[in-house]
Parts: structure tokens; C-alpha cells; sequence
């Protein structure tokens, strides 16, 4: 991948600074699209032969000038709440976007991160989208990679993280979707995936399933976290009527959507894979969640501790 030019579109996200870090290894040089310059370019721009531009890529013009001179893109913009509209807006519309823009300019090389469960008949307007988009990109006549984690965990999730400072604040949790299973994979595996489906051109054509080696409940995986952070707490399933009042509810709170009604539809599919992960295609095998959430949630993290400490000194 010696001075391969690649675009990230999505890059300035939690996946894209592991996706740019990886890639930036590969000796990689790289141009990631954001519409904050300023707010994201404190953990990037230190990485060699990274350019942050400031753009829109939903408008075409500006697409395509960003496009011209890459040699691939990675495609990885998604969206967890918002209307059917918003989700054909994120997830469909800017990929027929991006291919249409990857044929002007002369560019083949396509990786698209979508997700497990992506179907266009799937229960959930996240997931029915995703499922549109990999068919266009599979209809675009591009070299194109279509990588699908199941739900990606790490330094900066919005997953693992989030129970966390539920079970912080709650005496107990009530969990739709507690029986759903999971097969978490690390965001630096999804990376490494993307830089090795780049290096590898067996990859070209290939929808590849990223499951992590063991599969969970959504409630072992909130239990395991409240051990993780030293805050237990019972743990108990709504039936769906009631996991979705509460999320309707939740939907009309101030702040940030913790959980929507499209976010219950989702939960309604098991987010595994039949398929063992593709360990010889990509070249490596994936690591366990134990191995890596102990070290960003876990009682020893160094902001744990000193919030204990502050906490012990009412300061």
C-alpha cells in the first residue's frame, strides 16, 4: 500500500481514526472528509501524510473534487437514530454519491464498512438502508469490498461506553432486546480489515462478515461492563411493547438519543454471523472482547482510579 492515496469519507468518526491509524502504519496517504476541521483535528492531523479537508460530501461537485488523484475510497458513514429519510439520506443516497463520483474521477477501488444484519427486507430502517447500499455498490461495476461488523467496541465507543454510564447512575436496568446476541469485534480489527481487503485483491467482490470469536447477549454484555467498571446491577429484559414505549420516550428527551424505536426494530435480529471470520482471506484472527475492554472500562484505567480518588476526597 506504499503511497497508495486513499479517501476516507466518514473518517473523522470513532471507526475512521482507527481505520486512518492503521492505514497511516501502511505508510498509506490520506485525505479524510469532515464538515469540523477544528473538532476533529487534534487525534488526526498528527498522523503522517494525513490531510483533514473541510467539505460537504452530500453535494456532488465538492465530492468529486474531493475524489480526484485517491486511488481507493473507504466508505464508512452511518447514522444509529434519525427518520427513514435520514437513513436513506446517510447511508443509500451518499453511497450512490460516492459511486458516481468514483467513476468521474477514475477511481475502482471501493471498501464499504456496512453491518450485520444489513438486508433490504430487514425490521429496521438502519438496517433496511445498509442493505439498500450494498446493493448499489454491488450493481456499481467497482472493485468493491463490502466489510459487515457486527456492533464494534473500543477506546470511544458508543456501545460498551454508554452502559457504562447508565449503570453508573441506575440502580437497575431495563434492557430491550436483552436476549439479542452479539459478536462484538474491536474497531482496530475493523481497521486492520480495511487495510488488509486494500493490500489483498482476493478481497475485490467479497461481502466479509466481521464477528468477533464469541457471541453474547446484549444482558451478558451489560453485566460483564457493570463488572468491568465496579458498578453491578440487576439487569432485566422488557417485553417489546414496553421496549417500545421507552424508547419513544426516550426519543422526546433532551439530548442525545440514547435509544429509538428503529434502535427496538434492530434488536429484533441476532447480530452474529453464520460464517467463521475470514481469518485467511484477511490475514489475521480477531481479538477478544476480554482482551480489550478491560483495559478502557475496566477498575485499573487510570480515569477510573483518579475518579475514585475524587470521589473518596468530595472534590
Amino acid at each position: 500500500m506504499h503511497e497508495q492515496r486513499i479517501c476516507l469519507i466518514g473518517g473523522s468518526g470513532f471507526i475512521g481514526g482507527y481505520i486512518a491509524e492503521e492505514l497511516a502504519r501502511a505508510e498509506a496517504a490520506i485525505t479524510i472528509a469532515t464538515r469540523n476541521r477544528d473538532r476533529h483535528k487534534a487525534p488526526l492531523i498528527v498522523l503522517p501524510k494525513t490531510e483533514l479537508v473541510s467539505t460537504n460530501v452530500h453535494h456532488p461537485l465538492a465530492l468529486e473534487e474531493l475524489l480526484r488523484g485517491h486511488d481507493a475510497v473507504v466508505s464508512m458513514v452511518g447514522i444509529l437514530h434519525g427518520s427513514c429519510a435520514a437513513f436513506e439520506t446517510a447511508h443509500l443516497h451518499l453511497l450512490e454519491k460516492i459511486i458516481a463520483g468514483c467513476k468521474k474521477t477514475g477511481i475502482r477501488r471501493i471498501v464499504h464498512i456496512s453491518a450485520l444484519g444489513a438486508a433490504p427486507d430487514a425490521p429496521s430502517d438502519y438496517q433496511k438502508t445498509k442493505g439498500l447500499a450494498e446493493a448499489a455498490l454491488q450493481a456499481s461495476g467497482l472493485d468493491w469490498t463490502i466489510l459487515r461488523p457486527s456492533v464494534v467496541f473500543g477506546q470511544g465507543d458508543s456501545f460498551l461506553t454508554l452502559f457504562a454510564g447508565l449503570l453508573k447512575t441506575l440502580p437497575a436496568l431495563p434492557l430491550a432486546g436483552a436476549d439479542t446476541r452479539f459478536a462484538p469485534i474491536w474497531a482496530g480489527d475493523v481497521a486492520r480489515a480495511v487495510a488488509a481487503s486494500l493490500r489483498n485483491k482476493a478481497t475485490i467482490g467479497q461481502k466479509l462478515d466481521l464477528a468477533g470469536p464469541r457471541d453474547y447477549t446484549l444482558a451478558e454484555l451489560v453485566r460483564y461492563v457493570g463488572r468491568l467498571t465496579g458498578h453491578p446491577r440487576p439487569v432485566f429484559g422488557l417485553p417489546p411493547g414496553l421496549a417500545m414505549l421507552q424508547a419513544g420516550i426516550m426519543e422526546m428527551l433532551p439530548g442525545p438519543t440514547l435509544m429509538s424505536r428503529d434502535n427496538v426494530r434492530s434488536l429484533q435480529v441476532d447480530n452474529v454471523s453464520p460464517h467463521p471470520f475470514p481469518s485467511a482471506l484477511l490475514g489475521f484472527e480477531p481479538v477478544a472482547l476480554e482482551t480489550v475492554a478491560p483495559g478502557y472500562l475496566g477498575c485499573a484505567e487510570i480515569n477510573f482510579v483518579l475518579s475514585r480518588y475524587r470521589e473518596t476526597a468530595a472534590r
